[in-house]
C-alpha cells in the first residue's frame, strides 16, 4: 500500500506549530524566525515533502504549466522543438506537459481535453496530419487559454504562430537541383490539406516555372513517409519512368526514396539527385549524406515559448496575433551534387 503524501498539516503537527507558520516558513517569509525556518525545512526534507501543485494552481489561478501537443516525439525536428520549448520554459519557472498525437485526430482532441483538465496556462500546438476539424482548438481559445501554433498551423484560426518560410525553402531546394543540371524533378509531397504541404509544393512549382521546365502534375506524388517513398520509387523503376531529381517533403521520405532506389540498382546522385526537408540526424549518416533544408527546430520551439509566456503574463486579452517567420537554409551534401 502506498503511503499518503506528506502535507503541511503533518509537518505542523510534528513540530507543534500552526500550518500557516509552516507555509510561511517554506516560503522564507520574513516574519518567521530563522530557527523555525530551519526546523521546518529540515523536517520537510527528511519527510520528502512536495508541494501540492494542483492546490497551488487553484489558489493562484495559475498552474505555471504549459502544454505541448506534438505529432511525433521521435521525429528529430520535433524533438529539437521540444528542447527549445523546455529550455525557455524551465528558465521562466514553468513545467512542460508534452502530449503526442501520433498524427491522429482523436488523440489530438484527447490531448486537448487532458491539458484543459490539468489547468495549463497556455498551449503550443503543431497539428496532426489527420486533423481537418479544429473545434477542439477553437474551444481552447474561447476558454481564454493562450494558443501558439508552430510549424503546422490552422488557416483561419487567429492565433500566434511560428513557422519557417516553407515556400521559399522548397524553392531553394528545387532550384539547387535545377542548378545542378536536373530537368525532370519529382516532388514527394505531404497531405494537401496541410498548409506546409501546399507551401512546399508552391515553392517547388515556382522553381520549375522559373527555369522553364515542363510543369507535369504526374511529377507531384503524395508520399510523406519512408514506406510510401519506397513504393513510389519502385513504381517508377518498374515503369521505366525515372526522374533525374527528387525533392521530398521531409527527410524520412527522402531516405526511403534513396534506399528504395539503391536496392533497385539506381545510383545516387549519378542517376537521381535527392533533397530532403528538416536536416535531422539521418541527413549526415545516410550513404551518400543527404542534402536537406534546416528547419531550425530549436529556435522555433524557443521563440514559440517566449511568445506564449508573454501572452500568459499579459493582461491584454484583445491582443493582435503575431506570425514569426524563420528562414530555412539548404545544407548541401553528396546526395545532390
Amino acid at each position: 500500500m502506498k503511503n499518503n503524501p506528506i502535507t503541511i498539516k503533518d509537518i505542523a503537527r510534528i513540530l507543534g506549530i500552526s500550518a500557516s507558520t509552516v507555509s510561511r516558513a517554506l516560503k522564507d517569509h520574513p516574519d518567521i524566525s530563522v530557527e523555525t525556518k530551519k526546523a521546518v525545512n529540515e523536517l520537510a526534507a527528511q519527510l520528502k515533502y512536495q508541494p501540492n501543485a494542483i492546490a497551488l494552481s487553484l489558489k493562484q489561478s495559475r498552474s505555471n504549466t504549459i502544454g505541448v501537443i506534438i505529432p511525433e516525439i521521435v521525429h528529430h525536428f520535433f524533438s529539437s522543438v521540444i528542447s527549445g520549448i523546455e529550455d525557455v520554459a524551465y528558465k521562466a519557472g514553468y513545467t512542460v506537459m508534452i502530449c503526442q498525437s501520433n498524427e491522429k485526430y482523436d488523440r489530438e482532441v484527447a490531448n486537448t481535453n487532458m491539458l484543459l483538465a490539468h489547468r495549463v496556462d497556455g498551449v503550443l500546438v503543431s497539428v496532426a496530419k489527420e486533423a481537418t476539424n479544429f473545434d477542439h482548438l477553437r474551444m481552447m481559445k474561447e476558454k481564454g487559454i493562450p494558443l501558439v501554433f508552430f510549424d503546422r498551423i490552422v488557416p483561419g484560426l487567429e492565433s500566434d504562430q511560428v513557422v519557417i518560410d516553407d515556400e521559399e525553402a522548397a524553392y531553394k531546394a528545387t532550384k539547387h537541383l535545377i542548378d545542378n543540371g536536373r530537368k525532370r524533378i519529382v516532388h514527394f509531397s505531404g497531405p494537401s490539406h496541410l498548409q506546409i504541404s501546399t507551401n512546399r509544393k508552391d515553392g517547388y512549382l515556382r522553381a520549375v516555372r522559373e527555369a522553364g521546365l515542363t510543369e507535369d502534375p504526374a511529377l507531384i506524388i503524395e508520399a510523406d513517409n519512408f514506406e510510401k517513398a519506397v513504393v513510389a520509387v519502385r513504381h517508377m523503376v518498374d515503369n521505366k519512368n525515372l526522374p533525374d531529381g527528387i525533392f521530398a517533403t521531409n527527410d524520412l521520405t527522402a531516405v526511403g526514396a534513396m534506399q528504395g532506389l539503391q536496392k533497385l540498382g539506381v545510383k545516387i546522385p549519378e542517376q537521381i539527385a535527392i533533397v530532403g526537408f528538416s536536416d535531422g540526424r539521418l541527413s549526415g549518416i545516410t550513404n551518400p549524406p543527404l542534402t536537406s533544408v534546416d528547419q531550425h527546430g530549436y529556435e522555433m520551439g524557443s521563440l514559440a515559448t517566449e511568445i506564449l509566456l508573454q501572452r500568459i503574463l499579459s493582461s491584454d486579452e484583445n491582443y493582435t496575433p503575431v506570425t514569426r517567420v524563420l528562414q530555412g537554409n539548404l545544407v548541401v551534401r553528396e546526395s545532390s551534387k
